[in-house]
């Protein structure tokens, strides 16, 4: 495993090391900008492919009006400003100033229509924002992501803290769903059982999500509570979540 800092070593010049002559890129993010495609032009003009999913929605016909009032955590990044950094983030200012934006736009437009690929999660899951390469040396993932800019890349400075992105071998799969299973997989600790689903995983792994926040919440409770007869129930409940907790862990159904 390779730390990646952005202050000693860069994501941008790891990867235009990786993207060699055919290579296969895969993204997902919550951001595209067009001055990533431009640090990166003449490595992304040899591969063969880019496979990019927004992790959040953006781009979608039938949510063309956006409020910030729909985000349902302040974390997210909000869908107009998803979209928008499309042609430069509030952290590429500098770039912007530089009134090249739409001699870029058109040349990164050509290269999508060739070389490109982008999908939308529609729905209100969360995804975890990574990117893997394979080439004929190696497949290579790089997690976590904030998104895919000039300032993730570390050719710009940004207000965010560096982020270590970790580099790994990349899991063998047939296709971007595959791969972003087995990496949460990965990431959330939580084995596979035999026979498992990708969509029977990760329906399991949201209900132990819940019932740790509840088990949690309850903890919080008996630190405050009391009253006797209302410390048995809180007691109670705290059991057979953690009980329930337990099944859900263990690789037998």
């Amino acid at each position: 495993m390779k730390i990646l800092d952005n202050l000693n070593t860069l994501w941008g010049d790891d990867l235009k090391q990786a993207l060699q002559a055919g290579a296969r890129l895969k993204i997902a993010a919550s951001c595209f900008s067009i001055y990533a495609y431009e640090a990166l032009k003449s490595e992304l003009a040899a591969i063969e492919s880019l496979q990019f999913i927004f992790t959040s929605p953006a781009f979608i016909a039938d949510e063309a009006t956006d409020k910030f009032a729909r985000e349902r955590r302040e974390f997210h990044i909000p869908k107009l400003q998803r979209e928008r950094s499309l042609y430069g983030s509030d952290f590429e200012i500098q770039l912007k100033n530089k009134l090249t934006q739409k001699a870029i736009a058109r040349e990164c437009a050509s290269w999508i229509r060739r070389k490109a690929q982008f999908r939308s999660n529609a729905t209100q899951a969360p995804m975890q924002q990574f990117a893997g390469v394979q080439n004929a040396e190696a497949e290579i993932a790089y997690m976590p992501l904030q998104g895919f800019t000039a300032v993730d890349l570390g050719y710009l400075c940004s207000d965010w803290l560096p982020a270590e992105t970790a580099q790994a071998p990349l899991p063998l799969a047939l296709n971007l769903e595959s791969l972003y299973h087995q990496l949460l997989q990965t990431i959330a600790a939580l084995p596979p059982r035999p026979d498992e689903s990708p969509e029977a995983w990760l329906s399991r792994y949201e209900q132990l999500q819940q019932l740790q926040a509840e088990h949690t919440k309850i903890e919080r409770q008996l630190h405050k509570e009391k009253q006797f007869k209302r410390k048995v129930t809180l007691n109670r409940n705290a059991r057979q979540i953690q009980a329930d907790i337990e099944q859900l862990l263990t690789e037998k159904a």
